[in-house]
């Protein structure tokens, strides 16, 4: 991958700016729009995927499309790192030289904080009128639109998604056949295979009590109790979320229950997410309850029979949109921007991004040749029939990731009730939230 290092020398540089001094040379948001591209003769594009990739492949498949489309404009693609943008986005994009398209990551700390601080150019008339809004609908808009304030869900769209991703469950098959277990497809017999593999001396599940995984694994549960009404509370404020109601208090005592069972190693919680994959794939365990962002690799590394399922019973997923392309206020071809940003959403490149696992949002299953691809794609369109995307358990405050993990290591190491550790997660959740909404 290339990596563009000349404007994030002069970033560094930049940081050293006192916030008085960067507000002064801010551009002052969608007052001081660039150019929307009409005589435009270069589109500037920043994405951090890699050519090998199902993004990558897709991104390559847009800009040659753009390119026959657009025979007198030069296409700039400058590969940054998700790190690079991550943290020096704020700062490049108050200057000139900037992107006129770029890949960001979506959420309330990111893309939110960057439109609420005008550095980005709003899409909805753009979205209406290509039918973006349309195309992209329910939970998968979620991430593309943002209020005042930058919380995701209402007011305008300030990014288009063009894939996606979710947690679901990945299945040992010749460990099931080997132990005579049925492969489960409902709840109940969801538990009841964790039972009969530890009846046989088999720890169920692999598991990271570290990093996210665990958290991940909890959420589910709180999605089998709970519904949306209770996902809009918990992501979108839109209520006060009752920590000690029936769907949160069942979902951690149900963990807390599998964790005594022996369905979770003792060990776990001081366990990464790449020691739970590497376990799975070395057929150590017969279920990992994880991402699709696996999926790629335990296509190439697995050497048993296996399968990729959603958790059963549930109606509600986390997982969300990918990235977002976003259009920077200061881009001097805005036009040309949101022509590529269309390209992106077409039958051609969205079947580039399903033949190669990336979870298209518009794309088309039956032209998926692959039978694995084919399935974990089919996973993804049944939650968006669904509108079943909920997002991931740390999204809603900033430094909830950490408290989750925390908290959750207490329950695997039992040294916290399923009452304490709601009580640990409800205090650092009500704290960010006053924080973010300013009350």
């Amino acid at each position: 991958m290339r990596i563009s290092t000349r404007r994030w020398a002069v970033v560094t540089a930049a940081a050293l700016l006192t916030p008085l001094a960067l507000a002064a040379c801010s551009s002052g948001g969608s007052d001081s729009s660039g150019d929307d591209g009409g005589d435009a003769k270069t589109l500037t594009i920043w994405h951090y995927e890699n050519d090998e990739s199902a993004m990558g492949q897709a991104w390559n498949k847009a800009v040659e499309i753009f390119k026959d489309e657009h025979p007198g404009v030069t296409v700039d693609v400058e590969h940054q790192t998700f790190e690079q943008i991550q943290k020096n986005a704020k700062i490049v994009l108050t200057g000139d030289d900037v992107p006129d398209v770029m890949e960001y990551n979506k959420g309330n700390a990111t893309a939110g904080q960057l439109a609420s601080q005008g550095l980005l150019t709003p899409l909805t008339d753009v979205a209406k009128e290509k039918g973006w809004d349309t195309k992209l609908s329910g939970s998968l808009a979620t991430t593309a639109t943002y209020d005042e304030d930058g919380l995701m869900g209402s007011g305008d769209w300030y990014g288009v998604p063009n894939y996606g991703e979710f947690v679901g469950v990945y299945l040992n098959d010749d460990m099931f056949a080997a132990n005579g277990i049925e492969v489960p497809t409902t709840f109940d017999g969801f538990e009841q295979a964790l039972a009969a593999f530890k009846a046989k001396g088999i720890t169920p599940l692999a598991e990271a009590g570290a990093e996210y995984p665990l958290g991940q694994l909890w959420y589910e549960l709180v999605l089998h109790y709970g519904d949306r009404a209770l996902v809009d509370d918990y992501q979108l404020f839109k209520n006060d979320v009752d920590w000690h109601g029936e769907a949160m208090t069942k979902a951690t005592e149900k963990l807390d229950e599998w964790i005594k069972a022996g369905y979770i190693a003792s060990d776990s919680a001081g366990l990464t997410a790449e020691d739970m994959g590497t376990s799975f794939i070395a057929g150590t365990y017969p279920i990992m309850v994880s991402g699709s962002w696996w999926f790629g690799r335990l296509q190439s590394e697995i050497t048993f029979n296996w399968s990729q399922t959603l958790f059963p019973e549930n109606t509600l997923h986390p997982g969300s949109s990918g990235n977002i392309w976003v259009v920077p206020t200061n881009a001097k071809a805005k036009s040309l921007a949101e022509d590529f940003i269309d390209i992106t959403l077409r039958p051609e490149v969205q079947d580039v991004l399903g033949q190669a696992g990336g979870l298209p949002v518009a794309g088309d299953v039956s032209k998926i040749t692959d039978p694995k691809t084919a399935e974990l794609t089919k996973n993804f369109t049944d939650i968006l029939g669904d509108d079943g995307l909920a997002y991931y358990p740390d999204w809603p405050v900033a430094g909830f990731y950490d408290v989750i993990v925390s908290q959750l290591q207490s329950l695997v190491n039992q040294s916290k009730s399923p009452d304490e550790v709601l009580d640990g997660l409800q205090d650092a959740y009500e704290s960010g939230k006053k924080d973010l909404l300013g009350e």
